[in-house]
């Protein structure tokens, strides 16, 4: 199995200086966003490939980016609370409180797949998993971009994620209409509903990709869009 990207933080000299407080928790949203891209990618093999350890791996993962979240949370509160003299960067402390849900709610969904692929065991793979399949691709993409947005500290690549949100929504709704339409005495009722969660968890996967681009962006440039 592909083995996800592992971010650490650039040293760009266009981006604004960090204290040690600042980069640590830098370092921990990376590390929980590693986590968070390894479980899009297990739920794709789980999915996909009906691979039953990866989807009882995804139960793992959800656990370790859960402590994460409670830890960085934590220390984002502290330095909000107790800033160190000369920090001026308390709108990045601010902007990571906020991404970290993203990212957890990301590897919430990423985990319901996994549970969702397991229902789906029983049954015969339904041909339209290829076409789900682009749209998972999407989505790890674009939890990638997120990432490195992170590391650089770049509103460009956080800005650019939008792009590939507009693509995911186009798969949702094609793959929506043609699941609904299935005829009933082909395809079992419990297995188009489930791959209706499946691509409506995707759907917001991405929505929340988007968000983490979108919040970076705006603590470099002070813009909303």
């Amino acid at each position: 199995m592909t083995q996800s990207n592992s971010f650490v933080p650039s040293d760009n000299s266009s981006s604004p200086p960090f204290g040690h407080q600042l980069r640590r928790i830098q370092r921990d949203v990376l590390r929980m966003g590693a986590l968070v891209e390894q479980s899009c990618l297990l739920a794709r093999s789980a999915l996909c490939d009906r691979n039953l350890e990866a989807a009882q791996q995804l139960k793992t993962h959800d656990k370790q980016i859960d402590q994460f979240y409670r830890q960085i949370e934590v220390d984002c509160i502290e330095l909000l609370t107790h800033p160190p003299q000369g920090m001026q960067n308390l709108r990045h402390v601010s902007a990571f409180m906020q991404l970290i849900r993203d990212l957890e709610r990301i590897g919430d969904y990423a985990k319901d797949i996994g549970e969702v692929a397991i229902k789906l065991f029983p049954y015969p793979a339904h041909p339209i998993l290829e076409r789900i399949q682009v749209m998972i691709d999407r989505c790890r993409s674009m939890v990638a971009l997120s990432l490195l947005a992170v590391s650089d500290l770049n509103a460009d690549v956080g800005l650019d994620i939008k792009v590939k949100d507009d693509a995911v929504d186009d798969d949702y709704d094609y793959l929506y209409e043609t699941l609904i339409h299935q005829d009933p005495g082909l395809t079992n009722v419990e297995v188009i509903v489930l791959l209706v969660l499946v691509i409506r968890y995707l759907e917001r996967v991405a929505d929340h990709a988007t968000n983490v681009g979108q919040r970076i962006a705006y603590v470099i440039t002070g813009e909303r869009r």
